[in-house]
């Protein structure tokens, strides 16, 4: 299928041909029949990728900041790959559309195949031939419902989320402030509600175009004379019971402007973006004035339980969802309260999205709304796409599911570049990640479906998605016989690691984790230093704090981050004393949403051993990461954040420092493959790998427990 994608460091702005999207649980895939440019996000966002490096440093100033943070940390060449991670990447555009559903997910009963629906969200309500969208940002329409008209779904729940916000009662007045397509939405919904609507904005057409349509009963611009006069006018002297700022600007007018037009304890909501830095005298504070946000597209928006797992709130306490004003906004167009079709000024086929772009980007002629039409009789293509003219194979012929920042940053880059190594397939939950990634780490195809990856050619699979899927996949690849290597952890359930246990043992297969930090250059000196002795090991980890509302925190999706990185610690542990964990006891800092993510854990060893993994949130992020200290027959050891060992014995302590931090992700990628060359056998023992994830189930036991120990 073809989607519209635009390089972020070039500016390049292409249709290509991606894999077919993935069909998730609670998921429809939608036929396009239109989307619906954002000239203001969309705009800025085509603009912003139009410049010079150096121009979009100015524009983002803390992400210029987080770049010179990496640098410092991690070293020129991660902080190379992430940035050019992002600039390079296929990014798709669009975030509300309209078509027809072809399939549904797992779970899925409100929505059928044929059903004409609306979608909404950024990375799902693409502009693409076909969509995959969760339930809960997806509406299902009328059958007589005009397409075109319904694509607008998403920039109409936006309008009437701000509505929503300024609680406006019949016969009251609103100020609109900014006309274009939010505003005139926003006025349009006012209008249907009994509200006297007066539209401002700095530019007549837009101002006229409201009028013209009826939009409003008073339409100004905001230098005409006495404009402030004509308000308080046409609002009984009074001042408008709301202002809503619907504009995109960096001044400070629009919030100013809405002060001295509001009346006394009157509301100001900002829909549009505009800084907040209003002046306090003489309206804002005289007049208590109150200044309320409009969440996008309203309650549910960025929360992870409603978007992505269609979670729904419950309507008696949360009446207008970011899904119930989608379903209010397109009730409006099938009821005929509102007419939107003046709105759309231009409309492209899909394949010329790219001169629809440039017409937003160059103002060469007046637009408001610009609607993109796709071919519907086309049919969509679920093959794999070839992205190498090579089908040569290997000894290790390797695919990947999954590969986001971490994939691209750590371990695709590593992979041995051989004729013993061969890079085949790519399959990741966004077609233009697996066509990016396939084309920049020359592998012969992105994939469509799990079997693409999972067929013949492939002998090894490398697993880098989100943990969740992480038992799955590998219990899928072991079942396939293949070798598998996934990004930690091996899986989220005692069940799922019970299954694959049995899985290797039936296949005979090689299974890898990413427990990188045994690898490192500096843990192998001080392996050597300490030698196999029973030891203490301290394990000090400034982790930084993570939301709560972080899928990395969601248990279901996640793990939390025991499951998600602490098994990373308990797994150094355990290679620096050369034994398997038996004991663990575990004690959290009580915190609101018990995410136990601050808490020391005591584990106990076969050889008689013990260490201290002391993870900790709450700390401040200008420490170092991680630290560690070991204790063994006369021998003392420290190693700070992988940049500098010291070894304590006799005589002067031995210091070995490196410039970059090295944590070992490159040397087991090329452990990992050489040892399947060789032997046929993973760098880490699956006893090992078992015995860690174990312990790792093992300390939310113990917490749970109150810090009992608990035998693993």
């Amino acid at each position: 299928m073809q989607q519209l994608t635009q390089k972020l460091g070039s500016g390049d702005m292409i249709i290509q041909d991606v894999p077919y999207p993935q069909l998730g649980k609670g998921m429809v895939i939608v036929k396009n029949h239109y989307s619906i440019i954002s000239a203001g996000t969309e705009g800025s966002t085509v603009v912003a990728a139009r410049k010079s490096l150096l121009g979009k440093a100015k524009e983002r100033p803390q992400q210029v900041k987080q770049v010179i943070d990496t640098l410092k940390k991690q070293g020129p060449i991660q902080t190379y790959r992430a940035v050019m991670k992002k600039l390079d990447a296929y990014s798709p555009l669009g975030y509300s559309c309209a078509g027809e559903v072809i399939e549904v997910g797992e779970g899925v009963t409100e929505f059928e195949v044929g059903d004409k629906v609306a979608c909404a969200g950024v990375g799902y309500a693409n502009h693409a031939e076909i969509v995959s969208v969760p339930v809960n940002l997806c509406v299902k329409l009328n059958p007589s419902t005009n397409l075109k008209d319904a694509a607008y779904n998403t920039l109409g729940a936006i309008s009437m989320q701000g509505v929503r916000q300024a609680d406006m009662r019949l016969g009251e007045s609103c100020v609109v402030i900014g006309l274009g397509l939010l505003g005139q939405l926003a006025a349009l919904i006012l209008k249907a509600s009994g509200v006297t609507v007066i539209g401002i904005d700095v530019s007549e057409a837009a101002v006229q175009k409201a009028v013209d349509n009826n939009v409003v009963d008073l339409g100004l611009t905001r230098n005409a004379a006495g404009v402030e006069e004509q308000i308080q006018n046409a609002t009984n002297g009074y001042g408008a019971d709301a202002v809503i700022i619907a504009a995109a600007t960096a001044s400070l007018d629009p919030i100013n402007f809405a002060g001295a037009i509001a009346r006394k304890k009157g509301k100001v909501v900002v829909l549009g973006a505009v800084p907040t830095g209003f002046e306090r005298d003489p309206f804002w504070y005289r007049k208590e004035l109150e200044l309320k946000m409009a969440c996008s597209y309203g309650p549910g928006r960025y929360d992870l339980n409603y978007e992505e797992k269609g979670i729904d709130y419950p309507l008696p306490y949360v009446r207008w969802t970011e899904k119930r004003n989608m379903e209010a906004f397109q009730n409006l167009i099938a009821t005929k309260k509102i007419d939107i079709d003046y709105l759309t000024t231009h409309e492209f086929e899909f394949d010329n999205a790219k001169d629809a772009f440039d017409l937003v980007v160059s103002k060469a002629e007046p637009f408001t709304g610009i609607a993109l039409k796709y071919n519907i009789e086309k049919t969509a293509n679920k093959t794999k796409i070839a992205t190498s003219e090579t089908e040569q194979l290997g000894k290790i012929n390797i695919s990947f599911i999954g590969a986001g920042s971490y994939a691209q940053g750590n371990l695709l880059p590593n992979i041995p570049e051989t004729n013993d190594v061969a890079r085949v397939g790519v399959l990741t939950n966004t077609g233009t990640t697996s066509k990016r990634v396939a084309e920049k780490f020359k592998f012969q195809f992105c994939a469509t479906n799990e079997e693409d990856v999972l067929d013949d050619k492939t002998n090894t699979v490398f697993v880098a998605t989100r943990h969740d899927s992480h038992g799955p996949y590998v219990l899928k690849s072991l079942k396939a016989n293949k070798n598998v290597f996934v990004e930690k952890p091996i899986c989220l359930l005692e069940s799922e690691l019970e299954d694959i246990i049995e899985a290797q043992s039936e296949a005979k297969k090689a299974v890898m984790i990413g427990f990188n930090r045994r690898f490192s250059p500096l843990t192998d000196k001080l392996k050597k230093a300490v030698g196999n002795n029973p030891m203490t090991i301290l394990y000090r980890i400034n982790a930084g704090a993570i939301p709560g509302d972080s899928w990395i925190q969601d248990l279901e999706i996640g793990g939390g981050r025991v499951l998600g990185e602490v098994c990373h610690f308990i797994d150094y542990l355990t290679y620096l004393n050369g034994s398997l964990p038996v004991k663990v006891s575990a004690s959290a800092l009580p915190d609101a949403n018990k995410l136990n993510d601050t808490l020391n854990i005591l584990i106990q060893f076969e050889n008689g051993s013990s260490g201290v993994v002391a993870y900790y949130a709450n700390g401040s992020k200008s420490m170092t990461k991680e630290y560690v200290e070991v204790f063994s027959a006369g021998i003392s050891a420290t190693l700070n954040d992988f940049k500098e060992l010291k070894i304590y014995g006799k005589g002067k302590p031995k210091k070995d420092k490196i410039f970059n931090q090295n944590k070992g992700q490159k040397e087991m990628v090329e452990a990992f493959v050489n040892g399947l060359l060789t032997d046929g056998k993973a760098p880490i023992p699956f006893e090992e790998i078992v015995a860690v994830t174990k312990a790792s189930f093992k300390v939310l036991e113990s917490v749970k427990r109150g810090g009992e120990q608990v035998e693993i």
